[in-house]
């Protein structure tokens, strides 16, 4: 009978301990969050303050400005120094640009890679390891070469041009999305293909018509991943870029700085006014993410 009600206690303190150890854990894991998000928010409600101070600087900066004003964001579009506009409309054209041809290409080559059996096919696939390997600074003076080697034959895409940047920034990225986007074509079955040749189509109708709808997760990934590295890449742009109007966000937002007698102020409000087209990508590419995550589950 003892032994009966001890093995009933035993029973009973087990659960108990196993919910208070769940507890502590959750209870652990909502502090480390809460403590991970103070870390990041922290410095951007600072952003935030500094935009809406009136002095214009960050001497005795608060979190919270005693007079609150929007004038540093007024002078974002009124003051003749720097043409804002026009710097986040180029980094945005830059931007967008070059993440339409990255995807578009690696999309072509991945299936090329993943799915068709050519010669030199694996040497290709280790060309494209062994050039991602060298850092973009080791090339900066052949590019410039060749891109001022163009300036004369092509314009639109030379020294000092949008296209140039355009064209250094897609070829840089087409190596490693190009592995990244094979891995995840790898993951599909070549069932697919088979059964859509069977059928009578072609390798471009079954990469169109039957690949392509699966893979949009991947393409979203490095859709958001290319336009936020090109549109926040300050090194190359100030490499290539020499006049003014011509300059991106990155590069244009340094004129605050050097020149404008440390316009604080004014530097956070653009800071802030240029992250709203990154946010607004990112939130129309998180939508199709989630569509082709949702399809790809259920085609799977």
């Amino acid at each position: 009978m003892v032994q009966l009600t001890r093995s009933l206690t035993g029973t009973r303190r087990r659960p108990m301990g196993m919910r208070n150890q769940r507890r502590i854990g959750l209870a652990v894991k909502l502090v480390v969050m809460f403590l991970g998000l103070i870390f990041a928010l922290l410095p951007v409600a600072y952003v935030i303050s500094a935009s809406l101070n009136p002095a214009n600087t960050l001497v005795g900066l608060g979190l919270i400005p005693r007079d609150i004003t929007f004038d540093n964001f007024a002078r974002l579009f009124t003051s003749p120094l720097q043409p804002w506009p026009r710097w986040i409309l180029n980094s945005f054209i830059v931007a967008g640009t070059t993440a339409i041809i990255v995807t578009s290409l690696t999309a072509l080559a991945a299936y090329a890679f993943s799915r068709l059996r050519f010669r030199f096919r694996r040497l290709g696939m280790i060309a494209l390891v062994i050039v991602q390997l060298f850092p973009n600074m080791l090339a900066f003076v052949a590019l410039f070469l060749l891109l001022d080697a163009l300036k004369d034959v092509v314009p639109a895409i030379g020294l000092n041009s949008l296209g140039g940047l355009i064209l250094i920034y897609s070829g840089g990225a087409l190596g490693f999305n190009t592995w990244l986007m094979k891995g995840y074509f790898d993951t599909l079955p070549v069932d697919l293909d088979e059964s859509a040749m069977v059928d009578g189509a072609t390798h471009v109708q079954a990469f169109w018509y039957i690949i392509l709808p699966l893979v949009r997760p991947i393409l979203a990934v490095i859709g958001i991943l290319t336009f936020i590295s090109a549109y926040a890449d300050f090194l190359i742009a100030r490499v290539m870029l020499s006049s003014t109007e011509n300059y991106t966000l990155a590069v244009g937002m340094t004129l605050f700085v050097r020149e404008y007698q440390l316009e604080w102020g004014t530097f956070a409000a653009a800071a802030l006014v240029g992250a709203a087209p990154v946010l607004l990508v990112f939130l129309i590419f998180q939508r199709q993410l989630v569509g082709g995550l949702a399809q790809g589950g259920v085609k799977g």
